[in-house]
């Protein structure tokens, strides 16, 4: 039998992603970091074994696309409603500072005043696959912290279409007008801020051929598949991100019945593509280029990690945040984005960088993912240590007259945390501090999530209807 010239290299990276995510899964680290190291291993800096290909990208950019989709069906509006006002200021503040930097870094390295806009718009972005997999680990996704975190990364992700827009007319792109820039931005964000305005005064919303769907399990990932994509192609169509539409057919999913039945249907696909994604940027990285520009790569880093750290937590101490939720939110927040990608892109096409400058953006960004893994470690060790100061001196006192300073050292290090003092931090009382072999973690006393729970009742109704 004929074996079609490409089964093999994606045989293989398949077999090799598989490998490298189960690892760090075992090593309670995301797995898609094990994706970048499998791009990198098979790519022409490791054995040479697969290239970058036209469908490669392809599916890369439908698991952005998915991304994108989950993470609007994630959002809950009303926690949005209340902080979007202190998301959308950190994510412009965190844009405004990280261009300045990069200008001033523009003297040292001889970049121009583009570049320097470009990669100050590509540092400000975060990962949203990665903060909500830390926020996933330490059962926080769901708590006032968590809910700040996603509402800075929306924040983020819809700040990609204004930067794009300033991005186009710096270069000059003769596409792209003035007016006709303002004009996009302005819609979109109305459009935005009704959708979110309607849907959050709103219980459920029901969708067309939802009761069809639900009787036949072969339609609901297809069902689901066709919202995102049709959305993100609609808004192409008009001019927009594509990548707005498909956040927006997540909010819609995500406040119907349902939400529960799409997205468990449409998982095993999203988690596909979106290996395919961080395996495409894993091909992309040259060693050989981190070897010339060592102290470069190097330097744009430390300003990533521990510079964008800073930033963050004070930006959120600035607006009155908690200063345990803008600790641990700040960490999570420290890396470069997966759209950074596609602004670096972008910069290359207009040609307001090089090759060079791409290979940058490219190194910077995937070696930012990979090491996201040990800010995890650094901020479950500070969470503890957060979650000790947050009480007050008679707290503290309390816990030493009682205990000592073993109980105190158990505290910060991760035997046992105070309900008290837990609660300070996470602002909701039904979440608890569970203890357990090798520390502690954040632990939801409701296990099941409520509206899924009803998609599934509702869905057995309509499986009941169909059977009689």
């Amino acid at each position: 039998m004929h074996v079609n010239d490409q089964m093999l290299p994606l045989a293989v990276v398949i077999l090799v992603a598989l490998i490298t995510g189960a690892i760090l899964a075992r090593l309670r680290q995301p797995a898609l970091v094990g994706y970048l190291l499998t791009g990198l291993i098979l790519g022409p800096s490791g054995f040479a074994l697969v290239e970058t290909r036209e469908y490669v990208s392809f599916l890369a950019d439908l698991g952005v696309l998915l991304l994108l989709f989950f993470v609007g069906m994630e959002l809950s509006l009303r926690s949005f409603r209340a902080i979007w006002k202190i998301a959308v200021t950190t994510a412009i503040l965190q844009a405004a500072i990280a261009v300045f930097v990069m200008w001033v870094l523009s003297y040292l390295f001889g970049w121009s005043t583009g570049a320097a806009v470009l990669l100050g718009f590509v540092i400000a972005l975060s990962s949203t696959a990665v903060a909500i997999k830390m926020l996933e680990d330490m059962n926080l996704l769901r708590t006032q912290l968590g809910q700040l975190t996603v509402a800075v990364l929306i924040a983020q992700d819809l700040a990609i279409i204004p930067m794009m827009l300033i991005l186009g007319h710096i270069a000059g792109d003769g596409d792209v007008s003035t007016w006709a820039g303002i004009g996009k931005v302005v819609i979109s964000a109305l459009v935005l801020a009704g959708l979110v305005a309607i849907l959050s005064r709103r219980s459920k919303i029901n969708l067309p051929f939802a009761r069809s769907v639900a009787r036949s399990p072969e339609l609901r990932p297809l069902y689901g598949t066709a919202v995102c994509f049709g959305a993100a192609t609609i808004t192409g169509l008009l001019g927009l991100s594509t990548v707005y539409g498909a956040f927006l057919a997540g909010l819609l999913v995500g406040n119907s019945r349902m939400r529960g039945v799409i997205r468990r249907g449409v998982q095993p696909l999203q988690n596909i593509l979106v290996m395919v994604f961080f395996v495409s940027i894993g091909l992309l990285i040259d060693l050989s280029y981190v070897r010339e520009h060592l102290l470069e790569v190097v330097l744009i880093l430390l300003i990533v990690t521990v510079g964008k750290s800073a930033i963050n937590i004070g930006i959120l101490l600035i607006l009155r945040e908690p200063w345990p939720h803008a600790l641990i939110s700040g960490l999570m927040l420290a890396q470069v984005g997966e759209f950074s990608f596609v602004l670096g892109a972008l910069g290359l096409q207009m040609g307001m960088i090089g090759p060079e400058d791409f290979q940058l953006v490219i190194t910077v960004t995937a070696f930012s993912l990979i090491i996201s893994p040990l800010w995890l470690v650094v901020a479950r060790r500070l969470l503890r240590i957060a979650l000790t100061r947050t009480g007050d001196v008679k707290s503290v006192y309390q816990m030493l007259k009682s205990g000592g300073w073993q109980a105190l050292w158990r505290a910060v290090y991760g035997r046992q945390l105070p309900p008290e003092l837990t609660y300070r931090l996470f602002g909701k009382p039904r979440l608890t501090i569970q203890p357990q072999k090798g520390g502690w973690r954040a632990r939801t006393i409701t296990t099941a999530d409520p509206e899924d729970q009803t998609d599934d009742q509702e869905l057995a109704s309509e499986d009941r209807k169909s059977d009689i």
